[in-house]
């Protein structure tokens, strides 16, 4: 029996981690970070497709297409987070879970950085864990898709 699939989609500017203000977002690079989702999704029975995009319109294709294809979605949108209605309706198109993910605490961060358009079509929000941000988004939906899978 195949293993469920989660798109992991990450936005604008995060392929820059490692050294984009590593204060705030640590010295973790995405590939390092894809490493530990593909470990993560492993242990949890979960296939992971890890993708990123700096362009607002592939990722919101990225959703479509899970939408025909996936059982979740994990979203961090980087700065679309913050102004992206079109991700919003995107994940209101699909019937998937979505989780959305922050490597920093976007609470504790500029004003303009606390709303999130897309955490509206999400089932939960975690942020401020660094990296373990998205392994604790891989348990969550691991736990949601179970929740659903018929008995």
């Amino acid at each position: 029996m195949a293993q469920p699939l989660v798109f992991i989609l990450n936005g604008p500017n995060l392929n820059l981690l490692g050294r984009r203000e590593p204060a705030i977002y640590g010295h973790d690079t995405l590939a390092a970070i894809e490493e530990l989702c593909r470990r993560s999704g492993a242990t949890l029975e979960l296939e992971v497709d890890f993708r990123q995009s700096n362009h607002e319109g592939e990722l919101v294709d990225w959703i479509h297409e899970a939408g025909d294809s996936a059982a979740g979605i994990i979203l961090n949108g980087g700065a679309l987070t913050h102004t992206s209605v079109a991700l919003l309706d995107a994940l209101k198109g699909v019937d998937l879970p979505a989780i959305e993910v922050h490597l920093s605490n976007i609470h504790r961060r500029e004003e303009f950085r606390r709303h999130s358009y897309p955490a509206q079509g999400a089932v939960g929000v975690i942020a401020g864990f660094g990296p373990q941000s998205y392994a604790l988004a891989l348990v969550a939906m691991a736990n949601l898709i179970a929740a659903q899978a018929p008995r």
